[in-house]
């Protein structure tokens, strides 16, 4: 499959920017979790600020739940919607065709290898992060440090993919893909 000859539906770019909307809220919230808006920033902020007031385990724990629960609202909504486009993502490339190149295929270049690496690892990752985030909600087993690790290796993964995302991007806009990004914003005039 040549990517130059590619038209990007209404359907595919919704899909593709809804991904990427998503992908964002999920990374901001998770990375507010685990650093800034976390249980340990949170109750460290309380004992300090609240220095002679008599508060007890129940309500400093109460305290940080009502913080962190909008912001947390937040990643498991985006998460359900973005199950949803995902899953149609996957109905519509198995109906349409698959948009990335082969990487099994002898037919494609290096080049066109890495993408579709890139492109399996993508939605291989989307699935682990998926999985171990409903686990995370809906489980409490004794997988649950596990799940925990694995779920949080997303804000690695997110960012070396937006990396590689733009970068492609980019390496596409200088070769011979040029438009490229304009069709995917704005259709194929």
């Amino acid at each position: 499959m040549r990517n130059s000859t590619k038209i990007f539906t209404p359907l595919h770019r919704g899909l593709h920017w809804g991904t990427a909307l998503l992908m964002t809220v999920l990374f901001i919230t998770g990375f507010l979790r685990i650093n800034w808006m976390g249980k340990k920033a949170i109750l460290g902020a309380i004992e300090k600020n609240m220095q002679g007031i008599d508060l007890t385990n129940e309500q400093t724990i109460g305290t940080v739940k009502s913080i962190l629960a909008p912001m947390w609202q937040w990643h498991e909504y985006a998460a359900y919607v973005f199950f949803v486009i995902i899953a149609v993502r996957i109905i519509y490339m198995l109906v349409k065709g698959i948009r990335f190149p082969n990487p099994f295929s002898a037919n494609t270049s290096a080049k066109e290898k890495f993408q579709g690496f890139i492109y399996l690892l993508f939605y291989l990752f989307v699935i682990v992060s998926s999985i171990t985030g409903a686990y995370l909600k809906w489980w409490n087993g004794d997988l649950k440090d596990t799940m925990e690790t694995i779920h949080k290796w997303a804000i690695y993964w997110f960012s070396i993919f937006i990396i590689l995302h733009f970068g492609g991007i980019w390496l596409a806009e200088k070769t011979a893909q040029k438009g490229i990004a304009s069709k995917m914003i704005g259709g194929d005039d």
